[in-house]
């Protein structure tokens, strides 16, 4: 038996699609969109079109940005383009910047090594990061992948890549917790496991 009408129950399902969303969180989400003014609902729809046409990835970090130019990171000359931090997520380079400690660039690789969940070398942004190190400006590559299997995983597979390359590979240092990832760990944390990176 149906107790909401169609759209609304349509509107739930989007929301229940949503990453950490459930029945019930999805259910009052589509009741509060209900309740929004028009003006207002209007605005969260044409927010939600806006950024999916106007993000795209950058053509030198593939981290996220608008239109088709360079990031503002890589594009700012007081970072240190020497000095390439690897991560998986956009949402690790948020973490990292929040550090205050990092002032080079990034390479999101957008995902990690998970051969269970069918994710291979092709399936992630790593040939676009070989391409930067053989352009001869990278002297140092700092992997900050997640500490957990496949974090650790996609790290070594990306270093052996990288060795022939001369360039200094590090880790990040276990201020992080194994199992833990990027985007929860307070600044403290990610500013001492900088500091502590080793040689890979």
């Amino acid at each position: 038996m149906q107790y909401l009408p169609p759209a609304l129950e349509q509107l739930v399902e989007h929301f229940n699609r949503l990453p950490g969303i459930g029945a019930k969180s999805a259910q009052r989400l589509a009741f509060y969109v209900l309740d929004l003014p028009d003006q207002e609902a209007e605005s969260f729809a044409q927010a939600i079109l806006e950024v999916k046409r106007s993000i795209t990835c950058c053509p030198v970090c593939q981290n996220l940005t608008e239109g088709e130019g360079p990031c503002a990171l890589c594009s700012s000359f007081k970072r240190d383009h020497s000095i390439v931090c690897v991560v998986a997520d956009p949402k690790d380079v948020i973490a990292m910047e929040r550090s205050g400690e990092y002032n080079g660039l990034y390479h999101v690789l957008h995902g990690v090594l998970s051969p269970m969940n069918h994710v291979g070398p092709d399936d992630l942004r790593i040939s676009q990061l070989v391409q930067r190190v053989a352009s001869g400006e990278v002297q140092e590559v700092i992997m900050a992948t997640n500490p957990d299997t496949e974090g650790e995983t996609t790290a070594m597979y990306i270093s052996r890549l990288l060795k022939p390359f001369g360039v200094k590979i590090t880790r990040l240092a276990y201020g992080v917790p194994v199992g833990s990832h990027l985007e929860y760990a307070d600044d403290a944390t990610l500013a001492r496991a900088l500091e502590g990176r080793r040689e890979m």
